[in-house]
């Protein structure tokens, strides 16, 4: 395996290990992933770029340097930063109900979308049943699957609490808000998404797929699957993801997440206020982590927090985010970790990223 720093350090750090690239090495050749990708932005504006593994087990290519991969949850970011600028533009309120957008269209087992608010699906506190689970063999067998299609399997499942009162991690909560979208705009997320983020703070290398496009643009490590820890890795690049939709359809780069969630937090994206009540999160059971609106607090070993998401889809999983002072960083993998010891280790690349 190729193991490398894409940009070389500077002559002031060369001297020293780096903890960044000691930390991509260890989750190839300790946890057993096939490539990590890597990108830094410090509080100058410096920016590196960081491989270790290969970027095809068969070939042994390169690692391409900042290559796009699927960024998973973090999609559900972009989502909420839509949701939230029709808030500022007075086309949805974050208080009132799904069926103010949606008559009718939310309801199942102690389901019912006259009593579920906007807030509560971008925060996971709907109570709404999750639908992942039953769709992955759907996912690597590329079925193409409709927004409806989606809820139609989750609803057969009853709530998993009366809205409000309590969280839990859901991605029926953002494929409701994408419809929710849709149906104010009347155009097709993928559109407003692109129109009101993408091209809005320049994201170059980012797209949401178009219906039946199974591929990866530009260039990229190949993704990986194992059904077990000790299985042999399956290659799954070439999925549908349209059963990630609003909650995890998207396709990025290290870098270009770094722009995304530095532009975000520097009011590029959203009004003050929008912004503020995006950043008003909930505890995530006892971790520390905090949830907001699509936008996640982290932690950070050397005092303060990070704002971000992170992801996973068959074939990778991205963590990262940014700090209020300027500080980014993004981590990507070529295969969703088996255990947690191994996720652990890539948030904690991130977190050695940030605190250098």
């Amino acid at each position: 395996m190729t193991l490398g720093v894409l940009a070389p350090p500077p002559a002031s750090a060369a001297a020293r290990p780096d903890t960044v690239q000691q930390g991509l090495n260890a989750l190839v050749r300790t946890d057993g992933l096939p490539a990590a990708l890597a990108g830094v932005n410090d509080r100058e504006g410096r920016t590196r770029t960081y491989t270790a593994g290969v970027g095809d087990l068969a070939t042994e290519a390169r690692v391409p340097a900042d290559g796009q991969v699927r960024i998973g949850s973090n999609t559900k970011t972009f989502t909420a930063v839509v949701v939230l600028q029709l808030v500022g533009e007075g086309k949805i309120g974050l208080d009132a109900t799904v069926d103010t957008y949606l008559p009718g269209v939310v309801r199942g087992k102690g389901i019912d979308g006259r009593r579920i608010s906007v807030r509560q699906l971008l925060q996971h506190t709907s109570g709404l049943p999750e639908y992942e689970d039953r769709v992955v063999d759907g996912i690597l067998q590329h079925r193409y699957f409709e927004p409806r299609d989606l809820l139609d399997i989750a609803f057969q499942r009853k709530a998993e609490f009366s809205p409000g009162t309590e969280w839990a991690y859901s991605n029926t909560n953002y494929v409701v808000a994408g419809l929710i979208v849709q149906k104010v705009t009347g155009r097709p997320l993928a559109e407003e998404v692109d129109r009101r983020v993408i091209k809005r703070i320049g994201l170059r290398h980012t797209y949401f797929p178009a219906p039946g496009d199974m591929t990866i643009r530009e260039p990229h490590p190949t993704g990986y699957h194992r059904d077990s820890a000790d299985a042999p890795p399956r290659d799954v690049t070439e999925i549908d993801p349209s059963a990630g939709w609003a909650a995890g359809q998207m396709i990025s780069t290290n870098s270009d997440l770094n722009r995304f969630f530095t532009g975000l937090l520097t009011g590029r994206l959203l009004p003050a206020a929008q912004l503020k009540q995006m950043r008003t999160t909930v505890p995530v059971g006892d971790t520390g982590v905090g949830y907001g609106l699509g936008l996640m607090s982290r932690p950070l070993s050397c005092g303060g927090v990070y704002w971000g998401h992170g992801g996973d889809i068959p074939g990778y999983e991205t963590r990262g985010g940014a700090t209020d002072d300027g500080r980014a960083a993004a981590v990507a993998v070529t295969s969703i970790p088996t255990d947690g010891a191994a996720t652990q280790h890539l948030d904690g690349v991130v977190d050695a990223a940030l605190c250098r």
